[in-house]
């Protein structure tokens, strides 16, 4: 695919998307001049091409701002998208946390990626002698490569036996013997393709990544064409191949070459590196995509109705802010750990509460408790390692004259007594939630403690979540290697960190109410978790609006919408909404299809399905789209879906069923367009309706059962519309 640049436009800067390629557009962009955007509509259009293209972008914040954008709605889109955004930093911290690999190369840079899946890049590289490459004998240039390799998270491929083995036919015998593969400097073209056929086949290599420094011995052009032969569509097997030719006249020609074939060509090793990272990246991305985490997380232990019967008594008071006791409170019913908490209400009564603790705990702690005060420790509301009653009494007095002395408007309400938790080992947390204004919750994990800020150590992440999305979301940050443990630490409790973070997805999935929500600090060690201080504000008038919540960017899986049907003859199904990984039983499914069949529910005959087409069949967005799959209990195979596709406004959604022929005349059909009917109803959709091929005699007849209306359409033959109105405005 090739568009021309198009200056007001960002979907026009895009370049070929149908090789690994890189390409300056020079007529669109012009240094320190960022690209003009036209609108949200050209925004929009990007996306779109983002979608398919996989772009990488290097762009200024302010490019987004112009048409109103925030840095960080502009990176979650195009993250959705499976694109990469690199904001630079000029000095906007909510810019400078986007900030990933920010290599420079000069001015405003646009170039497409066409990826393939990469786990954890492997990547084999193969130079010749003397090349930056060569780790064995060209020590620190070879170190920093790799380097730059691991830094990016990629890592080197360990050949297997067999790769040396056919290497050792086609190398000298003074070749590398490992990886990086090094095949001497005098190679010939056939040495180049020998070597590259040979790791590209090994079984444990993700990408190849080819290198060539010039010497008087080899013409760094024959290489480049004896590589470029391997290729097709960027790729050999299916393995990228990225290429850095080295020097400026001597490897321009070369270049170009492996250009020509779609192969992508960089000018440092460094540059290569950083766009193996980028193919790890785009992986992680698309395996994102395929997880619907449910509505209802499995392993989240939660009391829905001890946090309601909170926020209703926060709302009846007219509050938005949860004091501390009652954000413990919360918390806890969904399973996350929280010291015992004491309310006092006077120094005599933390004297009191402070002595019946001091009997199991050697310390205890002493805080504010005010409703206009949420940052207790900016007025000295925190006192800490008090051993004796007397001094908790003490303490709350001091307490109360730091609160008059510092905020005079504020009242002491009351003081929280607890027990000190003590833990040397322990890292201390940051766990938060938030509104976007454009996607909603966006759940944040960092490194807390007081100085949150200072250490600017968080990553974030859309809810819902599950053990994977929360294992991905601490992986993206420096505190999550040192919950791995280091020297004298044990590693912390993975797990626990883990389940906290799905409770706290959980409340933003089953509270609409909710408008914030930290855990600062929670502290994490070898024994677990607990949380030590929580804030949670909500809108009050929300308080009895049922979960999931709306504002979700990302809808959790229905998994409400489950249940078995039975066949008179004694089949069952398990019915259920579609998930991603039901693209794997799609091919089986539709070879069972008979053609004519695929051509009532296609309106035209069907031979193929692309590989494209069916993802889009099973990575739906739930907010507008539903399809249920009926599977065979006895085998898990495929036997029926039915599919809505709804309009933005949920005024109208258009039908469609497809019942494996073996499998039809029992029923299956019918109940699958009734749990469609259902779903529709219960999302508060008005209208459903079909366009059926008019010789459909068995499809109309069950649309009219269930109370359809058909009606032919005037300008195309052949075909009616059934409708179904489930509202009447």
């Amino acid at each position: 695919m090739g568009v021309e640049p198009d200056h007001s436009s960002l979907a026009g800067a895009v370049v070929s998307s149908t090789a690994v390629t890189l390409a300056l557009a020079r007529n669109a962009i012009s240094a320190g001049n960022p690209l003009p955007l036209a609108g949200a509509a050209s925004l929009a259009a990007m996306v779109s091409v983002l979608r398919v293209c996989a772009v990488v972008l290097i762009i200024e914040p302010s490019v987004f701002a112009s048409v109103g954008i925030p840095a960080i709605a502009a990176a979650l889109i195009f993250g959705a998208c499976g694109a990469l955004l690199l904001v630079r930093d000029r000095g906007d911290p909510q810019s400078g946390g986007l900030a990933r690999n920010p290599f420079e190369l000069g001015p405003l840079l646009l170039f497409a990626l066409l990826f393939a899946i990469v786990a954890t890049a492997s990547a084999a590289l193969a130079t010749q002698f003397g090349g930056r490459g060569l780790l064995a004998t060209s020590a620190l240039a070879g170190t920093f490569d790799v380097d730059q390799l691991i830094d990016c998270k990629g890592e080197l491929a360990e050949l297997s036996s067999e790769t040396i083995a056919r290497l050792n036919i086609a190398l000298p015998p003074t070749w590398s013997h490992a990886n990086p593969v090094d095949i001497i400097g005098h190679a010939s073209p056939e040495r180049y393709r020998a070597a590259v056929e040979a790791v590209a086949a090994d079984a444990g290599t993700d990408v190849v990544l080819v290198m060539n420094c010039p010497t008087g011995l080899g013409s760094p052009l024959a290489a480049a064409s004896a590589v470029a032969t391997l290729a097709e569509d960027g790729k050999i097997g299916r393995k990228p191949i990225l290429t850095c030719w080295l020097g400026e006249h001597t490897a321009r020609e070369g270049r170009r070459v492996l250009q020509d074939a779609g192969i992508a060509s960089f000018e440092t090793p460094a540059d290569a590196a950083t766009a193996v990272s980028y193919l790890s990246d785009w992986s992680r991305a698309q395996r994102a995509l395929m997880r619907t985490p449910s509505s209802r997380s499995e392993d989240t232990t939660s009391d829905r109705e001890a946090v309601l019967a909170i926020f209703r008594q926060v709302a009846r008071e007219g509050r938005r802010m949860l004091t501390e006791p009652e954000a413990k409170a919360a918390i806890s019913a969904y399973g996350i750990p929280v010291p015992e908490t004491i309310v006092a209400r006077s120094s005599v009564e933390v004297e009191a509460a402070a002595g019946r603790l001091l009997k199991t705990s050697k310390q205890v702690v002493v805080k504010l408790l005010s409703k206009a005060i949420s940052h207790k420790s900016d007025v000295g509301g925190v006192v800490l390692g008090i051993t004796a009653a007397t001094a908790a009494g003490e303490a709350a007095r001091s307490i109360e004259i730091g609160v008059r002395k510092h905020a005079p408007q504020a009242d002491v309400e009351c003081y929280a007594v607890q027990p000190m938790v003590v833990r040397r080992q322990a890292q201390e947390l940051i766990l938060g939630v938030s509104r976007d204004p454009i996607f909603g919750p966006a759940i944040l994990f960092g490194a807390g403690g007081v100085a949150v800020e200072v250490m600017d150590d968080t990553a974030i992440a859309l809810p819902p979540l599950d053990d994977v999305l929360a294992g991905d979301l601490i992986g993206q940050t420096r505190i999550g290697r040192l919950l791995a443990g280091f020297r004298d630490r044990k590693p912390a409790d993975r797990q626990a960190i883990v389940a906290a973070l799905n409770s706290l997805s959980q409340m933003f999935v089953d509270f609409p109410c909710l408008v914030s929500m930290d855990i600062n600090p929670l502290l994490a060690d070898a024994e677990g978790v607990v949380a030590l201080d929580a804030r949670i504000e909500i809108e009050p008038e929300r308080v009895e609006e049922p979960g999931p919540n709306p504002a979700l960017a990302i809808r959790p899986y229905p998994s409400g919408w489950e249940n078995v049907f039975s066949t008179g003859g004694g089949t069952h199904y398990h019915i259920r909404p579609i998930k991603p990984a039901d693209i794997a039983l799609y091919p089986e499914f539709l070879a069972r299809v008979s053609p004519d069949d695929l051509r009532l529910r296609f309106l035209s005959p069907r031979k193929s399905f692309s590989d494209q087409m069916l993802k889009r069949l099973t990575q739906l967005d739930y907010d507008r789209n539903m399809a249920f799959v009926a599977l065979e209990m006895s085998s898990g195979a495929l036997a029926g879906i039915s599919r809505l596709s709804c309009d933005p406004d949920h005024v109208s959604a258009e039908y469609a069923l497809l019942v494996r022929t073996d499998l039809q005349g029992h029923g299956l059909g019918w109940e699958l367009l009734r749990q469609i009917i259902d779903y529709a109803k219960a999302d508060g959709i008005g209208r459903i309706e079909g366009i059926v091929l008019s010789e459909n005699s068995k499809m109309l007849a069950m649309c009219r059962e269930f109370g359809f209306s058909i009606t032919h359409l005037p300008n195309e033959p052949g075909l009616v519309e059934a409708t179904l109105e489930l509202r009447c405005d």
